[in-house]
């Protein structure tokens, strides 16, 4: 059976460019998002070999039974995220408790839904954020579960050795579709990072494809951001 590779969160956004290159790149792809009307739209749009598979990363009881049908894996990559401002004073718990799950257990039970047909030799990507280190009011949970990615990545690089794993911290990407309309925020971003503009989404597939086949990059935090968070 072909080896795989399964973008979660991969129906909109750079998870969608993750899955366009990987197509690119020959084999199978196997791309996921909530809806799974969305997951098979897409995939018929990319190529013949792409599978598009629907289920809710923040439910994770659905998870390993949503999995089932994919064979062996030799890339996974956990895109799905989550954008939420949640101030102390208008504290919602729903909410937190959605981030939380999604991003904790949702991303280490996508992991073990998949353990027993990852190759010895796979790779896997994880996003977190820049939020980790560039607090805004109102973050406190986003800053916290991305902070936490960081964490997974040195246990899991650990427990699942001689697999690799790895994180991605993009910053604001300046050609999200999330950004659109936002020019005058993205313009004061701009300004302030080092090499003049805002990374793009191509960049942060081209570092995704780079941690993914490099063989000596084993858990890392790479943050795409132009330097932005030197500042």
């Amino acid at each position: 059976m072909a080896e795989t590779s399964v973008i979660v969160g991969g129906t909109a956004g750079i998870g969608a460019e993750i899955g366009r290159a990987l197509v690119l790149r020959g084999g199978d792809v196997v791309i996921t998002g909530r809806s799974p009307e969305k997951a098979r739209s897409v995939a018929s749009t990319l190529g013949k070999n792409v599978k598009g598979i629907g289920f809710d990363i923040s439910k994770p009881h659905g998870i390993v039974e949503a999995l089932a049908g994919i064979g062996t894996v030799r890339n996974l990559v956990i895109g799905a995220i989550e954008r939420d401002t949640n101030t102390v004073k208008d504290y919602n718990i729903d909410r937190a408790i959605n981030l939380v799950t999604m991003k904790l257990v949702g991303y280490t039970t996508v992991i073990h839904a998949l353990h027993s047909r990852l190759v010895p030799n796979a790779s896997i990507v994880l996003f977190g954020g820049l939020a980790k280190e560039r607090p805004y009011p109102g973050s406190t949970t986003v800053t916290a579960v991305n902070g936490a990615v960081t964490s997974m990545v040195r246990t899991l690089a650990t427990e699942l050795a001689p697999m690799r794993v790895n994180a991605i911290h993009p910053g604001i990407i300046g050609d999200s579709p999330y950004w659109a309309g936002k020019s005058e925020a993205l313009a004061r971003t701009a300004a302030r990072t080092p090499i003049g503009r805002l990374a793009t989404m191509q960049e942060v597939v081209h570092a995704t494809l780079f941690l993914l086949d490099n063989e000596a990059i084993n858990g890392v935090n790479l943050n795409v951001d132009g330097g932005w968070v030197l500042l």
